[in-house]
């Protein structure tokens, strides 16, 4: 669906849109602009990785529905270094003619919630729909239980909202197609040719284990617009070496995530970066889910959730199930039920909404 954008203020519109052409029309006091798209998240145009599989059996299917939901979490977890809950759909937020929607999603760093991967469980719904059947041990014809699964391009949206900086990208090593860049910082050709004899070694052990390097010793650009570049481009562990560390048998090492740097010795760094890259796979998911479990909140009282979902997060509440409760919430605070997550303890209570008995809690927050 598309979103509506209103600046209340000139200023306001012109700090967000300067850049624009549209700018000649300083008339503008509020403006109104329809959100088509939104870059990475929902496109025009987008690439999907998707599965389907059928079955001879429900227990079948409802297994590989949610084996599938697992291995998203685990890429998103592991490689992306995306925190995310998993959970079942509602029966208005699930994918049409699906019998259940298992969903993960990731919070970003305005708080919001973003659908980052599903896996449904068609039942027999399409199978009978498009004719898909097999023969059983009988030899008898019978419709099949069916899965269908994906994840897109979205992923990159959340790779990017979740750890980026004001410096720029942040990547998940795993991930990132330069993990380590080297620079030399030398004065003359001779100096230059003295540093890469000296780092050529580490570069091939770094890429006899499989770590992907730059060495870039362009010497059209300065050391410092490299610097800025590759932290903006979010490469995990930098590198630099000039004619003082030359004679010291030192080098200079700094961590994206962090932006922290030293000055270490030349011998052992092979090692160090091996496991500065392991560190930093590790810290970013640390980070981004220390984030996310501090935005989670359990609300009973429904005239707190409408002031407090305006500043992002997930808010555990109860839910009595229905459709009406659901279409309510999202209408006068613009936020849905994401899931009813697995991560938490089911308890009944009432439904902050209408009052009514619930026996779940659901993750509610506004999203992309």
């Amino acid at each position: 669906t598309s979103e509506t954008i209103i600046w209340n203020t000139y200023e306001n519109w012109i700090h967000s849109w300067r850049d624009l052409p549209i700018l000649c029309n300083q008339w503008c006091n509020v403006m109104r602009w329809e959100m088509r798209t939104r870059p990475f998240l929902r496109t025009s145009e987008f690439l999907w990785q998707e599965g389907h599989t059928a079955h001879a059996t429900k227990e079948e299917a409802e297994a590989k529905a949610q084996e599938m939901l697992k291995v998203y979490a685990e890429f998103a977890e592991k490689y992306m270094g995306v925190p995310v809950l998993q959970g079942v759909k509602s029966e208005t937020e699930r994918f049409a003619g699906a019998l259940n929607t298992y969903t993960i999603e990731a919070m970003m760093q305005d708080g919001k919630a973003l659908q980052s991967g599903t896996s449904h469980f068609l039942g027999q719904n399409f199978a009978k729909s498009f004719d898909v059947t097999y023969l059983n041990k009988e030899n008898k014809p019978e419709y099949v239980w069916a899965t269908s699964w994906g994840v897109s391009t979205r992923l990159m949206g959340a790779l990017i909202m979740v750890h980026s900086d004001d410096n720029g990208l942040v990547l998940p090593p795993k991930l990132a197609p330069i993990q380590v860049v080297i620079i030399p910082i030398n004065k003359g050709d001779e100096q230059l040719a003295q540093i890469t004899a000296k780092l050529q070694p580490v570069i091939d052990q770094l890429r006899e284990l499989g770590i992907s390097v730059k060495y870039d010793d362009n010497t059209a650009k300065r050391p410092g617009f490299k610097f800025a570049d590759y932290e903006l481009k979010g490469v995990p562990v930098r590198l630099a070496m000039g004619g003082r560390d030359l004679e010291n048998n030192t080098i200079e090492i700094m961590r994206r995530d962090t932006l922290e740097k030293e000055n270490v010795s030349f011998d052992g760094i092979v090692e160090r970066v091996k496991d500065m890259l392991e560190d930093i796979q590790k810290n970013i998911f640390e980070k981004a889910r220390a984030y996310r479990d501090a935005h989670v909140y359990e609300c009973d009282n429904y005239e707190e959730f409408k002031e407090r979902v305006k500043n992002g997060g997930f808010f555990l509440c109860h839910w009595d199930g229905t459709a009406e409760t659901e279409a309510k919430i999202k209408e006068e605070t613009q936020a849905t039920i994401r899931c009813v997550p697995f991560a938490y303890e089911q308890t009944p209570g009432i439904d902050m909404v209408s009052g009514k008995p619930a026996v779940a809690r659901v993750i509610i927050a506004r999203s992309y």
